[in-house]
C-alpha cells in the first residue's frame, strides 16, 4: 500500500538555519510573518504549523548568542491568533514540561482546541539546565534523570484535566511530582486532548514518545538513519499496547531548490556559507574548545590546542553543546577532516554543520520525499526553511503538486481536525 505523506512547517525560534542577513528575511515579531507563514502551509494542504520556543535567550562568552531570537511574542499569543486566519491547518505549540504546571497548560491547550475547532498540538519538551531555570521561581534546577518522570507526571496529570468533562470537570492528581485537586473550566475539546508531539532522542526520549505521543520530531532525516530509528521507535510499541499506526515519526529536514539539480547545488552552497558567517564559525567552534576563540582567524587552522573539558560550559542552554558528548574525540575528528582537505576554520563548519537534507529540482526533491517515506525512513517531515517568512512560498508551488500527481500527498483536507489530518485515531 502506498503510503501518504504528512508535512509540517516549522517556524525557527532557537536555530542555526536561517539566513537573517537575506534581504527576504522578515521579522519574527510582526504577526504578519506568521500569518504569511501559516497561510502558505495551508495553501499546500500542510498537516500542521510547528512553532519551537526557548524559554531563555542563549549566552555566549556572557553575551546573546547572535543566532537566537530576540523579542519573540509568546507561542499560545501567536497560535490563538493564527486559529483566526486559518482554517484547517494544524497549530503546534513547544510546552516546556519542567517550568510549568498542568493546570495552567492544559487550560491553554484546551482554549486552543476550542478556539481551533480541533487543531492544537503540543510540542511536549523537558529541561534540565539550571540555567534556563533561573527564569522560573524554584530556580528551575531538575537533576536530568528526572526530566522524563516528570514529564510523564504532567502530561498524565494534564490527560486527568483533559477528561475531567466526563465527570463535571473535577479532578484529583497526587503524585511524586503534583498535588491538585479541583474543577477544569473548560468542556471536552474537539480532539478530546491536543495532539501530543515528543523531540527526544535518548532512550528515555524514545520511550516516552512510544507510551504518549500521537507524533515524535525525530533528527533522523537520511535513509539509514531514519530506518533505524523508525524501527526502533515503532518496535517500542506494542510493549504501551499501541500499534504503528498510533505514532507518526516526522524527521527535521531542509531544502533548497533550483530549476535543475546542478542549480539546486549551487545555492545549497550559497545558503551555506549565509548560514556559517565568519563570526558564526567561531561561535560554534567554540561549542566544542569551550573557551573564548574571539581571536583566532576563521579563515585560518584549527587552534592546536584541545578543547576544555572540565568546568561549566560557555555556552549555557544551547542544546548543540549537549552534542558533543566527547569534545576531544571531535576535536580529533575535525583535525582530521581540515588536515585531509585543507578547510580553514570557516570551511570547516560549513561542512559539518550546515548542510541540507534535500537539494534539487522539485522533482528530485519530491522523489526523494517520497522514497523516503516508502521505505520507512519516515511518516513525513518538518521542514525548516533558510527563509522567514516566504520560504515554503517556492515548496508550496513547485514541490507540493508533484507529490499530489504522486498520489501520495492530500490535495484537499479530508476531515476538519489535526488528529484526522494525521491519520489517528479518535479518542474514546
Amino acid at each position: 500500500m502506498v503510503k501518504q505523506i504528512r508535512l509540517a512547517a516549522h517556524f525557527p525560534g532557537v536555530n542555526n538555519t536561517t539566513v537573517w542577513s537575506d534581504p527576504a528575511a522578515g521579522s519574527h515579531i510582526d504577526f504578519e510573518s506568521f500569518r504569511h507563514f501559516a497561510r502558505t502551509a495551508e495553501r499546500g494542504r500542510f498537516d500542521f504549523l510547528f512553532l519551537a520556543e526557548g524559554l531563555r535567550l542563549r549566552e555566549q562568552g556572557g553575551q546573546l548568542y547572535d543566532l537566537d531570537v530576540v523579542g519573540r511574542p509568546d507561542t499560545f499569543a501567536v497560535l490563538a491568533a493564527l486559529a483566526a486566519v486559518t482554517d484547517r491547518i494544524g497549530l503546534a505549540g513547544t510546552i516546556n514540561s519542567t517550568f510549568n504546571e498542568p493546570y495552567e497548560v492544559a487550560r491553554q491547550f484546551a482554549s486552543l482546541d476550542h478556539l481551533s475547532d480541533g487543531r492544537a498540538a503540543w510540542n511536549v519538551v523537558t529541561s534540565w539546565d539550571a540555567f534556563t531555570g533561573e527564569n522560573f521561581r524554584r530556580g528551575g534546577f531538575l537533576p536530568k534523570e528526572q526530566r522524563y518522570e516528570r514529564a510523564r507526571s504532567f502530561l498524565d496529570a494534564a490527560s486527568v484535566l483533559f477528561d475531567s468533562w466526563r465527570d463535571g470537570g473535577a479532578f484529583a492528581v497526587r503524585d511524586e511530582h503534583f498535588d491538585v485537586e479541583g474543577r477544569f473550566g473548560l468542556p471536552r475539546t474537539p480532539q478530546g486532548r491536543p495532539v501530543i508531539i515528543q523531540a527526544g532522542d535518548s532512550p528515555e526520549g524514545r520511550d516516552f514518545a512510544a507510551a504518549k505521543a500521537d507524533a515524535i520530531f525525530s533528527r533522523h532525516a537520511g535513509a539509514e538513519a531514519g530506518k533505524a530509528f523508525y524501527a526502533d521507535v515503532k518496535g517500542r510499541l506494542p510493549a504501551h499496547g499501541r500499534a504503528p499506526e498510533d505514532l507518526v515519526i516526522l524527521p527535521a529536514a531542509t531544502f533548497v531548490l533550483g530549476d535543475s539539480d546542478a542549480e539546486a547545488r549551487e545555492r545549497a552552497r550559497e545558503v551555506r556559507a549565509q548560514q556559517v558567517s565568519p563570526q558564526t564559525a567561531i561561535k560554534l567552534l567554540e561549542h566544542v574548545w569551550n573557551r573564548d576563540l574571539s581571536d583566532l582567524d576563521p579563515d585560518g587552522p584549527l587552534p592546536q590546542d584541545d578543547p576544555v573539558v572540565d568546568g561549566g560550559t560557555l555556552a549555557p542552554g544551547r542544546a548543540s553543546v549537549r552534542m558533543y558528548r566527547d569534545p576531544l574525540a571531535t576535536a580529533r575528528e575535525w583535525r582530521e577532516l581540515s588536515q585531509a582537505r585543507g578547510l580553514s576554520v570557516r570551511e570547516l563548519m560549513i561542512e559539518v554543520t550546515a548542510e541540507q537534507t534535500f537539494v534539487g529540482s522539485p522533482e528530485t526533491v519530491a522523489r526523494s520525499i517520497d522514497d523516503l517515506v516508502q521505505q520507512d525512513a519516515a511518516d513525513g517531515f518538518v521542514l525548516v526553511p533558510h527563509i522567514t517568512p516566504g520560504g515554503f512560498d517556492e515548496f508550496v508551488d513547485r514541490v507540493v503538486p508533484l507529490l499530489q500527481e504522486r498520489g501520495v500527498f492530500r490535495t484537499e483536507y479530508a476531515g476538519t481536525t489535526l488528529r484526522e489530518h494525521l491519520g489517528l485515531k479518535p479518542l474514546g
